[in-house]
């Protein structure tokens, strides 16, 4: 048994001597080096030590031994790789700069060199780390998450800091170029009429736009960069009780407020406080502006000139009485729209005697004036520019004495949606009328092509520049392609108009005039004739409008901008100009085509 033990311990022992031989390790002077250590220390090493025990205890050193030098080995060449990197930070530009900012003092090289070391020593992803939190130690991986001072977070506290960053305001993606949302831009801008490079005065309004909490005030800026603002904040929804006092002086004199829809009473109010020196106010979607507002602004010494008021359907028509009676004498201009029925007969009545200067009327989509209240306007003398709009049919007798008695002077007359409006009224006009310029007739059922001739055939006026006859046309479900009575804007009084005013005019409206021909267009447009002064042109649902027609418009008029044509089916392939803006046409770059030919 005991020979056993020697043998399995002798085996041992060769086996652990080839280990330290292969590592470069002599098991001898490992004993020589442990004898001198007990020496020193004053032990004493005992005389009966058996072989085995001494084998054993030779091992236990030689491993620790083994140990405690590798570790000294490593430590002294980490201090080693430490200084050199610290000389090297030391002549780098970072510790040139953080020194000369720190002052000149070299006591605290080593410090400021220690800094930028651990700055620059970020764990790796794989290695170990303390939480900056709550300390806990973790494996370093790609998704760990920095902490507030620059540390490293644990996959728990990680998470916690990312919830409580969600509220922060993201980045937004940067939009790629081309994309549908870059296209619908450009084509608004293009139907806007903004086309090409943006102007700087445009980029300026649009910055103020975008950073509108920062401003102040609008300062002394021009009049009509004012309104382009208030446009901009109108169509983004901007203008509410907080931005109003951008428009806000004492000294302004034209307020236009395109979009009043979150405004109060009070800020109507707050309107007349400061700006006591207005003279022209137009504002839309003024839903809140009540008789309250109207008794301020009576009670004040504010005497406008302009009055533009759109969607005050709250304003009862007894406040319309009294205003007119106390403040109408220095009314010039007079524009209502959507009152419901809170503006009649009666107050167009009242307008001769209380408006002795007004030259401008409009009341658009209003559901109590009546034929009494046209007739009643063909009283106002002074009169130059009409416009109505009415929910109540009205007859061809009251629009022609309105026309006889005020048509004379008028520079510009409207009627929209006018259904029973028949050739009396086309022979009223050019029986009367001699200065008007614009001229817009809507939706009439009973006119015929031969009463647009007449009225343009030897006419005294002089050549329109503005020119809608838009749907007035023959209204027959049973048969909409025949027309015997040649009901509406036909193919002659087409003829006959461009021959009176073609040269001159600069806006065309004939949409759903179809029984338009083909061969009048191709004779107005043929070519021989030029029609320099024509921008915009709406021929949709023309139905013989073809890709030919629309080639002789482009090469008559040389200065068009744009030519709607919705509806028109046999437009399918045209080439466009450079410079001019076809609409309507469906493709599938969108309905808008800007010419590029």
């Amino acid at each position: 048994m005991g020979d056993q033990v020697v043998t399995s311990l002798g085996r041992n022992q060769s086996a652990l001597t080839d280990f330290l031989a292969s590592h470069n390790i002599s098991a001898a002077q490992i004993r020589v080096d442990a004898d001198r250590r007990r020496q020193q220390v004053g032990e004493a090493e005992p005389a009966e030590e058996n072989e085995v025990s001494e084998t054993v205890e030779s091992v236990s050193v030689t491993v620790e031994a083994s140990s405690s030098g590798r570790a000294a080995r490593g430590r002294n060449a980490a201090a080693e790789k430490k200084a050199k990197a610290l000389d090297k930070i030391k002549a780098s530009k970072a510790f040139k700069k953080r020194k000369k900012n720190a002052g000149d003092d070299d006591n605290y090289d080593d410090d400021i060199a220690q800094a930028i070391f651990e700055e620059r020593r970020a764990p790796l992803p794989g290695q170990m780390e303390n939480c900056e939190i709550c300390g806990k130690r973790f494996t370093v991986t790609p998704y760990s998450v920095a902490g507030p001072a620059g540390g490293l977070l644990c996959a728990p506290c990680g998470r916690e800091i990312a919830k409580e960053r969600e509220g922060q305001p993201k980045k937004k993606p940067r939009k790629q170029a081309g994309g549908v949302g870059s296209r619908r831009t450009i084509q608004s801008r293009m139907l806007d009429g903004d086309v090409g490079t943006k102007s700087l005065a445009t980029l300026c309004v649009q910055t103020l736009a975008k950073n509108v909490d920062l401003a102040e005030s609008l300062g002394d800026l021009p009049e009509h960069l004012v309104d382009k603002i208030a446009r901009i904040f109108s169509k983004r929804r901007l203008l509410k009780p907080d931005t109003l006092p951008l428009f806000m002086q004492p000294s302004t004199e034209v307020l236009h407020i395109y979009d009043g829809a979150k405004l109060g009473h009070q800020e109507f109010i707050s309107i007349f406080q400061v700006a006591s020196n207005l003279k022209k106010f137009k504002v839309r979607c003024a839903v809140q502006f009540k008789d309250e507002v109207m008794d301020y602004l009576l009670s004040r010494d504010i005497l406008l000139e302009s009055f533009y008021l759109h969607g005050a359907n709250l304003l009862s028509e007894e406040k319309w009485h009294e205003y007119l009676a106390a403040k109408g004498k220095t009314l010039k201009e007079l524009q209502v729209y959507f009152t419901d029925r809170h503006f009649g007969d009666d107050t167009l009545g009242l307008l001769k005697e209380y408006c002795p200067e007004l030259t401008r009327l409009k009341v658009c989509h209003n559901q109590k004036v009546t034929d009494a209240g046209v007739t009643a306007i063909g009283n106002i003398s002074t009169l130059r520019h009409l416009s109505l709009e009415l929910q109540q049919d009205l007859s061809a007798e009251a629009l022609k004495s309105c026309i006889t008695q005020i048509g004379k002077d008028l520079r510009t007359m409207s009627f929209k949606i006018v259904p029973d409006a028949d050739d009396s009224v086309l022979e009223a006009i050019h029986d009367t009328c001699r200065s008007l310029v614009k001229l817009r007739i809507t939706e009439s059922e009973t006119m015929t092509d031969k009463g647009f001739a007449k009225l343009f055939t030897n006419w005294e006026n002089s050549p329109l520049e503005f020119l809608d006859l838009q749907k007035c046309r023959q209204l027959d479900a049973a048969h909409p392609r025949e027309n015997p009575k040649e009901i509406g804007f036909c193919s002659e009084g087409f003829k006959a108009l461009m021959n009176h005013s073609g040269h001159t005019l600069r806006n065309l409206n004939v949409h759903a005039c179809r029984h338009i021909s083909r061969q009048a267009f191709e004779e107005v447009f043929d070519g021989t004739k030029q029609y320099p002064e024509l921008r915009k042109l709406e021929i949709s649902f023309c139905e013989e409008v073809t890709d030919f027609i629309l080639g002789c418009i482009f090469r008559a008029c040389p200065n068009i901008k744009e030519v709607n044509v919705f509806g028109c089916m046999k437009v399918k392939d045209i080439r466009v100009p450079r410079g001019v803006i076809l609409v309507g046409v469906p493709n599938a770059q969108g309905m808008i085509t800007e010419g590029t030919d």
